[in-house]
């Protein structure tokens, strides 16, 4: 078939596909199968998927996956999430919405360690969501909270979304993680004013909690210091180049693992959860990039990615104004498909188009994740929002869509202020190159 006709064919197979609720993965694979036979033959398609599903499983590259994921599991069962949580409060509890805003330094620090932005909304919902209500806090705040907070995971590092963009384009992970420290700290510095401005027009949302001294505040500090201490060895030796990026997460997944047997909290059956939920996690991980992988072999067979970024290319619009309906596209579809699988389908199109307008491909996938970030709060396939709902029952959905809705302005708000100063993500790497 002419290449020209399957490959939006193949395309409209994989969103009907998705719509009838198939998994992202099997989707892109169906989808990526039946095109690529169109065009190219059935059994050419076979031995394609055959070839790729074991490279990608195979690829020493992606190892990196598994370790941080693992560290992530060990920190949540050896407690390190609810330490981060009460050492924020502790801090910060005091002042109007600050159980909310310590649920936003938690779901920071715990963003640092787990990489994955459900992972912590889903941790986080099951540390704070009692806690604030303990405190009379608004189920729409404190749901809204958690499910913005998780999105944290996505672009702080070890972000996995950033693992996989890294892999796709062929950058530096390290240089990608750099560059979404400063506005992974500003976005969590933006929710904490967004919780204030809340709770300042209307106190019933989040009452000020007790205000602590001192001796307690800094005391607060010993429950969380061994894996923050960890977290700066694991980073700092990546960018001083002691270590490569698949290093560090082995560095990090052993040292977590050190500091929960010196706490004395892993056990045989807790240690047979962390291996159990860690394989589940990378499984559907590696087989959602082994499948996008297989559906980029149809979208290149089919010239798709080309037509498209000479189409772009062609428009007679400046390249701020080419990057803008690029963003309103990632916006748009984000509400509709998982961010990990958007930027695995979509990276390969829109990046040659990025790069030929002279964009820095760094930026740019800072800028992805932010984008992304608002995809995961956002109806009618709001990932966070179905994780907090999951643990939270008793709180309606469209609660937690609505207590999510400010977030969400903030990061749009951040977007428009990234794309403005694109140092904002660039000015660490920068330093370190």
């Amino acid at each position: 078939m002419n290449p020209l006709h399957a490959g939006p064919l193949g395309c409209i197979l994989l969103f009907v596909l998705l719509l009838s609720s198939m998994p992202v993965a099997f989707a892109m694979l169906v989808s990526g199968i039946a095109g690529f036979a169109l065009i190219v033959h059935p059994q050419a398609a076979f031995s394609m998927v055959s070839a790729e599903l074991f490279d990608t499983f195979s690829s020493y590259n992606l190892t990196v996956i598994p370790l941080f994921v693992l560290m992530g599991q060990v920190a949540f069962h050896a407690g390190i999430s609810t330490s981060l949580f009460r050492s924020a409060y502790t801090w910060i509890g005091h002042l109007p919405g600050g159980l909310a805003m310590a649920t936003v330094g938690a779901c920071a620090g715990f963003g640092a360690i787990s990489g994955s932005g459900p992972a912590t909304a889903a941790t986080m919902a099951t540390v704070a969501l009692p806690e604030m209500k303990r405190y009379n806090y608004s189920d729409q705040l404190a749901s809204g909270t958690v499910a913005a907070g998780g999105s944290l995971g996505m672009l702080i590092p070890p972000s996995v979304v950033f693992i996989v963009y890294a892999l796709l384009t062929e950058q530096s992970i390290g240089t990608l993680f750099l560059a979404g420290i400063i506005p992974g700290l500003i976005i969590s510095m933006l929710f904490c004013l967004t919780i204030w401005i809340l709770c300042i027009r209307h106190p019933e949302l989040g009452p000020a909690g007790p205000r602590f001294g001192w001796k307690d505040r800094f005391r607060s500090l010993t429950g969380v210091i061994e894996i923050l201490a960890l977290f700066l060895f694991v980073m700092g030796g990546m960018f001083a180049g002691l270590f490569t990026p698949i290093e560090a997460a082995a560095v990090g997944a052993g040292g977590s693992l050190l500091i929960a047997l010196f706490k004395r909290c892993l056990s045989i059956t807790v240690m047979k959860r962390i291996l159990l939920e860690t394989t589940r996690t990378s499984g559907m991980i590696f087989l959602i990039v082994a499948a996008a992988v297989v559906f980029g072999r149809f979208l290149a067979v089919s010239r798709i990615p080309f037509t498209v970024a000479a189409w772009f290319a062609s428009l007679p619009l400046p390249g701020f104004m080419v990057m803008v309906l690029i963003l309103c596209f990632y916006l748009f579809v984000g509400c509709f498909i998982d961010s990990l699988a958007l930027v695995l389908l979509t990276t390969p199109i829109f990046y040659p188009v990025v790069t030929n307008l002279g964009f820095d491909p760094v930026w740019f996938g800072v800028l992805i994740v932010v984008i992304t970030q608002m995809g995961v709060i956002t109806p009618p396939v709001g990932v966070n929002v179905y994780v907090v709902s999951g643990i939270e029952r008793d709180i309606a959905l469209d609660t937690i869509f609505r207590g999510s809705l400010p977030f969400l302005w903030t990061l749009v708000a951040f977007a428009g202020l990234l794309i403005m100063f694109p140092q904002i993500a660039l000015f660490l790497p920068s330093l370190a190159h």
